[in-house]
């Protein structure tokens, strides 16, 4: 069970292909100890290294994107990274880690 002193830190950001959603949705929700809660927002992207899957986004020079934010420990965040690293080597999902001065609830 995750330790409820730790601190939340920082916001793990992770970017993936539509079509990979579920299978990252999935990872977060087997990991309550790293991942307590995330948002997900579908968005639109396009890079130089992105595979194009399908004829209309090749047209448009983009896709359809899954962006999800979690706040969580750094070891936590970095712990996660190393499991998908491992679970799901894709370079189509991408990442960062930024940090957060504060997190809390206002109730």
């Amino acid at each position: 069970m995750k330790n409820p002193m730790k601190e939340m830190n920082c916001c793990l950001t992770l970017v993936c292909h539509s079509s990979l959603e579920e299978r990252l949705v999935d990872h977060l929700l087997e990991h309550p100890d790293w991942v307590r809660g995330f948002s997900l927002t579908h968005i639109e992207g396009g890079s130089q290294k992105e595979k194009l899957p399908s004829m209309l986004e090749q047209v448009r020079g983009r896709s359809q994107r899954v962006q999800i934010i979690t706040i969580l420990n750094l070891e936590d965040a970095r712990e996660l990274i190393g499991h998908l690293k491992i679970k799901e080597t894709n370079s189509e999902i991408a990442y960062w880690i930024t940090p957060v001065i504060e997190f809390g609830r206002l109730a």
